[in-house]
């Protein structure tokens, strides 16, 4: 990899938080991680295959569009995936633990302010 590839990854990998990086080839074979072999390949795997998936509904609703990146939360660690040039640039980050406090600014669990559209008519939407 270039020297810029390194550099991104290093400054990745000291964000707060971030408990792997990987890269993988257009092939899916995982060319660095700082994860350990198993969850490397598994990671991998089932990220290429979420990828395909994505890109594939991106172009059927544009089939002048493109994936560029993909952002999978879930309760305990956020997963970012870049594609260049059919590679795959992949940051797992931890969530901090959440306040399950009620927010003073939004009114909501986690202080998660939801998009209008997402509300109910009538209500404050939370």
């Amino acid at each position: 990899m270039g020297e810029e590839v390194e550099a991104q990854m290093k400054r990745i990998e000291a964000t707060k938080g971030v408990i792997g990086t990987l890269v993988v080839d257009p092939d899916g074979v995982p060319i660095r991680s700082t994860l350990d072999q198993s969850m490397t390949l598994q990671y991998a795997g089932q990220l290429r295959q979420l990828v395909i998936l994505a890109r594939s509904a991106v172009r059927d609703i544009d089939p002048q569009n493109d994936l560029s990146a993909l952002r999978v939360r879930s309760k305990s660690n956020e997963i970012i995936v870049v594609t260049e040039n059919n590679y795959l640039v992949i940051g797992i980050q931890k969530l901090p633990e959440p306040d399950v406090s009620m927010s003073r600014e939004t009114g909501s669990p986690l202080g998660i302010e939801y998009p209008g559209w997402l509300q109910k008519e009538g209500s404050d939407g939370y």
